[in-house]
């Protein structure tokens, strides 16, 4: 008996009077996700203005909120979706977790006031297709019932073993399926892992070099990666079905320069973005999630050299084929995304 729809039903819509689903994601520059708690009227007080710094903005409903400010939170977003127009910049939010007592209210409360204002929904501690099968169905009845006109996406957080075991089927499951982030602090509670860090890496976790032959030379620690692995896996499933891979939270404000290495190291294994928990945080995603000026250049020399992707030229005495011209395709297209919203590195790309 077959565990996922017919590809006939997979694009259908789960309610009657539902936006039809994507066939392909909405193309959109997403290099961070910045986190805001909509409880705060200070912050939310100076929404249009984080608004137009950032990529996509997030109001946050769970983790962070203190329990007796939930329903305040859920309010305070819906008040930030109606009073503002957020333009190109992207609105989500992250609601709490499905076995949580605020789920459902965040869910139908949420749509029903500006359903055509949000474009997805972040989903905490997906464990399986399951999970996604419940929010898409609820989802298209919202949609039909207060005329959403086009579907609101899923993303969904990988933060627990079982769903880091079961990403390929949640990244099958449905084509409400936006991406994944993930999530360093829960997936090392879940997984028994001895850190008490959000991300990044820890200075026990390495390799020693050899011993020198004499034994006696002083051997070097080299530090690892703790969530190489994981990102692999998590990009790789993605990639697959056409999602969007990001990184989750780097928990340290103080430390700038471990947050940038971090987002780099996800950036140069195929993550497109980065949660962003604070205002140093914004710069460091733009920074790193769009491509270097001289690779750009570069990469266009290639495309201008091989317009139709085919063959082989010598440019700088290396050989390009139509391996290094797919590479050269995936730097231009983001360089011409983040055109389109950073007028500064547009110039600096020459487009």
């Amino acid at each position: 008996m077959a565990s996922t729809r017919t590809p006939a039903k997979h694009f259908s819509p789960l309610a009657i009077g539902a936006p039809e689903p994507y066939r392909a994601l909405p193309v959109k520059l997403e290099r961070m996700i910045h986190f805001i708690p909509p409880h705060n009227d200070k912050i939310r007080a100076k929404i249009k203005d984080i608004a137009s710094q950032v990529d996509v903005i997030l109001g946050n409903l769970e983790d962070a909120v203190p329990l007796d400010q939930k329903e305040n939170a859920r309010k305070g977003f819906i008040e930030m979706l109606t009073q503002n127009d957020f333009g190109t910049t992207g609105v989500w939010t992250r609601i709490n977790c499905l076995n949580s007592p605020w789920v459902l209210d965040d869910v139908t409360e949420v749509v029903a006031a500006a359903g055509n204002k949000l474009d997805v929904i972040m989903l905490p501690k997906v464990e399986g297709p399951w999970d996604i099968h419940y929010l898409d169905q609820l989802l298209a009845q919202l949609e039909a019932r207060h005329g959403v006109t086009k579907p609101i996406l899923i993303h969904a957080i990988l933060e627990t073993a079982e769903g880091v075991n079961n990403v390929e089927a949640i990244a099958a499951s449905s084509p409400r399926m936006h991406g994944m982030s993930l999530g360093p602090a829960d997936l090392a509670a879940s997984r028994g892992m001895k850190t008490t860090r959000v991300g990044g890496g820890h200075p026990d976790y390495g390799v020693l070099a050899d011993a020198g032959k004499d034994g006696g030379a002083q051997r070097n620690f080299y530090q690892q990666d703790l969530w190489h692995y994981t990102v692999g896996k998590m990009v790789d499933a993605c990639l697959a079905y056409g999602l969007k891979p990001f990184y989750g939270p780097f928990g340290d404000f103080s430390d700038s320069a471990a947050c940038e290495a971090q987002f780099r190291n996800a950036f140069l294994q195929g993550c497109l973005g980065a949660w962003s928990l604070h205002p140093t945080q914004i710069d460091i995603a733009k920074r790193v999630f769009s491509p270097d000026v001289n690779e750009v250049k570069f990469a266009k020399r290639i495309l201008d050299a091989m317009p139709d992707g085919t063959g082989a030229v010598m440019i700088d005495g290396k050989m390009q084929d139509d391996a290094t011209w797919k590479q050269a395709k995936v730097i231009v297209d983001l360089a011409k995304l983040v055109a389109t919203k950073d007028p500064e590195r547009a110039a600096a790309f020459g487009l």
